[in-house]
């Protein structure tokens, strides 16, 4: 059995096309994959901004209320619903404080990472190479 030239160009025309049709289908699968990994992002992205803005509603609901508990009113009914027999304070008694406080709090907190007692420095020689100790 001999094949002739016209069998043979279908056969390689078959080959081609059931290529294309793997190569197109698996460009379509993958637009769907993407399609279902960029959908799947965005609903995650909804939840979490939904989270956040719950958040954000209770942490403004507990500034709320403890600004209500700290207005003065409300400190004068705890004083007598208590029986502490507190006092507002004299305005002399009163120090305001001017300057950034966290930073101020910051700056003590991390104070003892700046003095000569602080953590040691480790310097690495490359020609030794051993680590030398050296404190700053």
């Amino acid at each position: 059995m001999k094949h002739s030239d016209s069998h043979a160009f279908v056969n390689q025309l078959l080959v081609y096309t059931l290529a294309m049709i793997v190569t197109s289908g698996s460009v379509g699968l993958g637009a769907v994959w993407l399609r279902y990994q960029i959908a799947a992002t965005a609903n995650h992205i909804k939840q979490t901004e939904a989270r956040i803005d719950d958040c954000q509603r209770r942490l403004d609901e507990t500034v709320t209320a403890i600004e209500t508990e700290k207005s003065p009113d409300v400190l004068r009914h705890r004083d007598e619903e208590l029986n502490l027999g507190l006092v507002e304070p004299k305005e002399m008694q009163v120090n305001r404080v001017e300057e950034d406080v966290e930073s101020r709090l910051a700056a003590k907190h991390n104070r003892s990472l700046l003095t000569e007692n602080g953590p040691a420095l480790v310097v690495f020689n490359p020609d030794l190479a051993q680590p030398a100790s050296a404190t700053r």
